[in-house]
């Protein structure tokens, strides 16, 4: 096999890492290029597990750009969110069947790399190569260059964040697709006493405009709040005009995209526990709606859609 097929083999993997811990698309896909031109210069008689050895440089690349994206989070405005992946990301990270796509989406959700921001960037790194690609602690050591031990600490420490703040709830793709419609149907009607009984009491809503457009500048949270902050935001897009209020595949999870004048303004996911929303995810940053923008139109959108 030459090292372009190697590479090529592997890339679905890296751009997995990658984005898994960098929760950018873009981002991802600059690290899996430094990768490749590291792997092309690279002694290849001295790397005796090519796969081992690209995951390795991956993920400590990885590493130096979430460093130094934590530096400059200090003057990022209001709330950071992942980028978004459209389905032909999805397609991109997983094996085609519906498995591996259900377990991606529930790996890939805003909820979960949301929550994995809270992390020290080794705490995610080895969270993520223990549980999602099931490296051993031995792997992860030489992978961070750490001993085994403290490496164990690490994925604990992780799993325990991850346990508390973003416990798994077994939600049903159809009943979740059911509660999506009916919050975009009660949020059309501008009318927050509509929205009310779909959230749960301690719903907490993030926005993220990145500076570049209103949003949100914190966290909104409880049901009243946020039913009210729904509606409010459905009485302003109404008045932009011509719009329209579409379903689609984000990140493997059923949401909804707004657009207006052609092109994607906000694109919006919600997490569900006991048929309410717990949380809603609405990204406004025009740089980290780009990829999706590029990848759907309103017409290729599937399900119903309600416009002003």
């Amino acid at each position: 096999m030459t090292d372009t097929a190697i590479f090529e083999d592997n890339r679905t993997r890296l751009r997995n890492i990658a984005y898994r811990m960098l929760g950018e698309m873009g981002t991802a896909e600059d690290v899996v290029q430094e990768a490749w031109l590291r792997w092309r210069k690279a002694e290849k008689s001295e790397i005796r597990n090519p796969r081992a050895w690209l995951s390795t440089v991956t993920v400590r690349l990885s590493l130096d750009a979430l460093r130094a994206r934590r530096a400059r989070r200090e003057t990022y405005v209001g709330p950071w969110l992942p980028e978004p992946l459209s389905p032909d990301d999805m397609r991109g990270l997983a094996a085609d069947t519906p498995a591996a796509h259900a377990e991606l989406a529930s790996d890939l959700s805003m909820a979960l790399l949301h929550m994995l921001e809270r992390l020290s960037p080794e705490e995610r790194a080895a969270f993520i190569l223990h549980d999602a690609f099931d490296c051993d602690y031995a792997e992860i050591a030489r992978t961070l260059g750490k001993a085994e031990p403290a490496c164990r600490k690490l994925v604990s420490r992780a799993r325990d964040h991850v346990r508390t703040e973003h416990p798994r709830y077994s939600v049903n793709r159809e009943s979740h697709q059911q509660l999506v419609a009916r919050f975009a149907e009660a949020s059309a009607s501008h009318d927050p006493s509509r929205v009310l009984p779909l959230l749960a009491d301690n719903v907490v809503f993030y926005s993220d405009g990145g500076g570049k457009v209103p949003a949100a500048i914190n966290p909104v949270y409880g049901a009243d709040h946020v039913s009210r902050l729904v509606a409010g935001l459905s009485r302003k897009l109404s008045k932009l005009g011509a719009w329209s209020l579409s379903f689609a595949q984000i990140s493997g999870q059923p949401g909804l995209v707004f657009t207006a004048g052609g092109e994607i303004i906000s694109c919006m996911t919600v997490e569900v526990e006991d048929q309410r929303i717990t949380a809603i995810y609405a990204m406004r940053n025009p740089d980290k709606l780009d990829r999706l923008s590029k990848a759907l139109s309103h017409s290729s959108a599937h399900g119903s859609s309600a416009s002003g």
